[in-house]
């Protein structure tokens, strides 16, 4: 569609050479160049039209010099545009058409008079003229540009081709003039019509192609030469026009890439445009001759990025529905094997023995750079033996307490007892023979260490029924579990707390004492129907009435005549009362068994023997630690009472070797229970402590009437602008620093978890999903919205509803992200304080790159990287094209220049944010939570467990 020339003719207005001396003339031009306009007269006079006189390439028309004035019924710049009903069948006789108007059979019955449709849509060929009105263009061109249209939709049913139409179907020719002189012309092509509203019209083309005519007022003859800028414009154009107004005019947008880029996401706005169209009437009445008409048109598809993120949420939720079909499907396989299960019928358990033999655990010391970060002298430290050739046996129906003082190595003989993982070197052997028909399962071992770690906020009940769930096969009947919660409650004694809350350090309410939580951790364990129960120091801290109440249990437990005991327990300075319970007693000290036998005054006897009698009324519990402290010399190694039920073998193998290990306890709930049972704790919690909660909602709602006062109807200057995009990166940067509580829940539960996560309670990525769902939702996502919603209609953001929307996905998808950030430090990092410490410091990194404060294209080519690892710049980016992806454009004065130029070139030139970026952005921080929570998950499963 270029300008062609054939031997010394060049034709203007993408006219096409007929010879080498003349042209064919777009409608309302003509001369041999297609370069004078007409003067007067209708489309239908063609080449007899009267042309503006002295009209060339370089001398241009000037049609308000010149008077030229339009006929009754035409008007627009050039007089192309019809706008009565009569004037174009009136115009087509005169030029010797048909008269039309007749219905006869010779026609089918269809009415062929010409019309005038000065509706927006185009049904053959119509003509648009429109007025262009910015005060940009005004500043330098003070008079109104008009801009005349030809849209060429099918040329074959126009009434008189090449006179009321021109070019091929699809296309499209326009002229802006200024002054009554034309100053540059387009064409395009490929040109479909969409319907977008009733009344409406857009046209989408490509191979826009425009020519500034040399010396004009807008090309070098004026205080402005846009010829670079003009000849520069290509690709694809669009023309969207308004249904009609009530005076007969509609607003119109010529939109281009490079117009956009100045003028907004509307391009060149048109007003006042008026549309003409000579087309006959069967054409209009029977909608034919559309074929390049498309029902959505090009504006209507999903762009890459819509179908890419459209595609990303539709996987996410498809890998959500498919994971709770397979869980329910697991679940529902599991629960079949208990259909004939009875409440009457009790799965037995205990029955197993306990013999450990020449057990040896070696903690190593730091060296090299781990040396460092403990301790400044530690690698100068040898390896510190902590246990060394220890034997021993229990049987079921015993208790054996494991007596020594401090550092004897206790707690660290019980840990590998209960098939804890160590960090050090352990060699030895521990067996649990157990009776036939036991023989076919891992015994399950119970274990209650030193420190009571509850959940504060339930009740004694519900975390026992907490446990049964899902610490008791699938298949059990909910009845049953809730049956043997209660009878363990009762069994410890703890039926008058039943309603009580736990409470403790992290509750501000009172609990429950001392010795009743105590209590309360034992019988999380009996719960399970445990084989074997170990535990570590169960009466410390408690008064000796607490303390014989808790005995008391644990040889209850063991002397069960349905179900024997195997139970273990250490203590650190027993009563002679408690002291007389235990069955069997092993006397520890510096890491060697002084003493393992039987219990009452078989120790004090065997001293005796050793020359170290105890004095009568003395209790034998002193006098054993007295002689651990002070060990005599017979005792120096290990003594092992000939009274012992058996002899224990020892093993042969050498400190430092390997040493077999049951396989892990699993979880004996379904997945599906695990995420039910933990979301009904989670919600418990929430309901009873609304602290947290509260203070998140009422804060935001502060923070929300402060940020929106703070910008409150921000206007579209310059700086205004500025402020706009300030406050969208006051919202980003509060949610990066209100994000640190999250950091504080997980380090505030991380200790619950890694105890029930030790006792196979639940997985943890069913942990992960409820502690995730339950802290993001109440504690993230509601008070992004809240302050999010509140600043967006106070400060005056884009009106219109999908926008804010848009505003919204992005805030909370940046608010999922910061959530798992703060997940992944603190599953990461035990040490709380550096955890915040780093979180803070995230915060002021990305506050740094989000573009805010620095210009991203500024950013020193070492650093600029960084700005791609930065979560904050794409969200603030992502709200920022959001905001001027809705038209806003800046209306200002510079130096008394009246500046409307597109907030998407200032939101460039001050932070270097791409206008296309939105849906780039929005895919962005999809994949960052889908990182973070890929990591976070991979750090619990590897990183936070019990190891001792």
């Amino acid at each position: 569609m270029a300008a062609t020339a054939v031997a010394q003719v060049t034709c203007e207005n993408y006219g096409v050479p007929t010879n080498s001396s003349a042209c064919a003339c777009p409608p309302g031009f003509g001369g041999a160049t297609c370069s004078a306009p007409a003067c007067g007269g209708d489309l239908f006079q063609g080449t007899q039209r009267s042309l503006v006189s002295g009209a060339t390439a370089t001398s241009f028309g000037n049609l308000t010099a010149s008077a030229c004035n339009c006929p009754a019924g035409w008007t627009g710049t050039g007089c192309n545009v019809c706008q009565a009903p009569t004037v174009c069948q009136s115009a087509f006789s005169a030029a010797g058409g048909d008269s039309g108007g007749t219905i006869t059979p010779e026609n089918d019955g269809f009415n062929d008079t010409l019309t005038c449709n000065t509706a927006p849509r185009v049904w053959a060929a119509g003509e648009m003229s429109c007025s262009v009105i910015n005060p940009t263009i005004q500043g330098v061109f003070p008079l109104a540009p008009s801009l005349t249209i030809l849209r060429n939709l099918n040329t074959s049913l126009t009434p008189q081709p090449n006179s009321t139409s021109f070019g091929p179907a699809g296309s499209v020719y326009a002229q802006l003039w200024y002054d009554g002189v034309e100053q540059f012309y387009c064409a395009a092509s490929e040109c479909t019509q969409s319907i977008p509203s009733s009344g409406a019209s857009t046209w989408s083309c490509t191979n826009l192609q425009c020519t500034c005519r040399p010396n004009a007022s807008f090309c070098g003859g004026g205080g402005l030469n846009l010829s670079g800028v003009i000849d520069s414009l290509d690709g694809d154009l669009t023309i969207a026009c308004d249904p009609l107004a009530a005076n007969g005019t509609a607003p119109c947008s010529f939109q281009q890439s490079v117009l956009q880029g100045i003028f907004g996401p509307a391009g060149l706005s048109l007003t006042g445009c008026t549309f003409g169209e000579c087309v006959r009437q069967s054409l209009i009445d029977l909608g034919d001759g559309n074929s390049a008409i498309t029902g959505g048109g090009r504006g209507g598809s999903l762009s890459g990025g819509v179908i890419a993120g459209l595609a990303v949420v539709g996987a996410l939720i498809a890998l959500a529905l498919s994971g709770l079909f397979i869980g329910w499907w697991s679940r529902k396989k599991q629960r079949r094997h208990g259909a004939d299960y009875l409440s009457e019928d009790k799965e037995q358990h205990g029955g197993f023995t306990v013999e450990w033999s020449d057990i040896s655990y070696v903690f190593p010391r730091a060296r090299g750079t781990t040396a460092l970060l403990r301790h400044k002298d530690s690698a100068k430290l040898d390896d510190k033996l902590i246990l060394d050739g220890i034997s021993g046996r229990v049987e079921p129906g015993q208790l054996l307490g494991i007596l020594g003082p401090s550092g004897a190595g206790k707690t660290t003989l019980i840990e590998i007892l209960a098939n804890k993982s160590k960090s050090g070197y352990l060699s030895g052997t521990v067996r649990f023979p157990g009776e036939p028909v036991h023989s076919s399962h891992t015994p399950r071992i119970g274990f209650v260490p030193q420190q009571d770690v509850l959940p504060a906020m339930l009740t004694v009940w519900e975390a026992t029924l907490f446990a049964a769930r899902l610490r008791l096969p699938e298949y059990i009947p909910e009845a049953e579990k809730r049956r043997r919660a209660e009878d363990v409650i009762e069994q410890l004694g703890l039926t008058h707390v039943r309603n009580s809350r736990i409470g403790g350090r992290s509750s501000h309410a009172r609990g429950i004492s001392g010795g009743e939580m105590r209590r309360v951790s034992i019988g999380l364990e009996l719960v399970a129907s445990p084989d074997v129960l170990i535990l570590d120091e169960p009466t410390s801290g408690l008064d000796s009435v607490s303390a014989a109440k808790v005995a008391s249990v644990l040889h209850s437990v063991a002397h069960d005549p349905e179900n024997p005991t195997a139970v273990i327990a250490t203590i650190h300075q027993p009563n002679s009362r408690i002291y007389q319970i235990f069955d069997r007693i092993v006397l520890l000290a510096g890491g060697r068994a002084l003493y393992e036998g039987a219990g009452g005054l078989a120790p004090a006897e065997h001293f005796a023997a050793q020359g170290a009698p105890c004095a009568p009324g003395y209790n034998i519990a002193d006098h054993l630690l007295d002689l651990a402290h002070a060990p005599p010399a017979q005792g120096s190694s290990t003594s092992i009472n000939k009274e012992a039920v058996a002899v224990v073998e020892h093993g042969t193998q050498e400190r430092g070797g390997t040493f077999s290990r049951l396989a892990g306890p699993k979880s004996a709930a379904a997945f599906l229970t695990q995420l039910q049972v933990l979301a009904g704790r989670e919600w418990k919690i929430l309901r009873r402590d609304k602290t947290f909660f509260l203070a998140h909602i009422v804060i935001s709602a502060l923070l929300g009437v402060f940020c929106g006062g703070l910008y409150f109807q921000t206007g579209t200057t310059i700086a205004g602008f500025q402020s706009r995009v300030g406050c969208l990166f006051f919202l980003g940067s509060l949610i990066a620093f209100s994000s640190l509580s999250a950091l504080y829940n997980v380090l505030a539960s991380r200790a619950l978890f890694v105890r029930e996560r030790s006792n196979a309670y639940y997985s943890p990525t069913a942990w992960l999903l409820v502690r995730f769902l339950f802290d993001a939702v109440p504690l993230r996502i509601l008070p992004t919205v809240i302050v999010s919603t509140i600043t967006y209609w106070m400060a005056g953001l884009a009106p219109h509803p999908a926008n804010f929307f848009k505003f919204l996905l992005i805030l909370v998808l940046y608010t999922l992200c910061m959530t798992l950030f703060n997940f992944l430090l603190g599953a990461a990092i035990y040490d709380g304080g550096l955890a915040l410490l780093l979180s803070a410091l995230s915060g002021l990194y990305q506050m740094t790159f989000a573009g805010f404060f620095v210009h991203l294209g500024s950013i020193p080519h070492v650093l600029r990287w960084l700005q791609w690892m930065c979560p904050l710049k794409y969200t603030l980016e992502a709200l920022s094209v959001n905001e001027v992806g809705s038209g806003l454009s800046i209306q200002d004065s510079l130096q008394g220049v009246p500046i409307d130029v597109s907030a998407a070139l200032i939101m460039n030139l001050l932070f270097g944010f791409g206008a296309n970026n939105y849906y780039r952005d929005v895919l962005v921080l999809f994949a960052f939570i889908a990182g973070f929570g890929a990591a976070v998950i991979a750090v619990v499963w590897i990183w936070v467990r019990e190891t001792r």
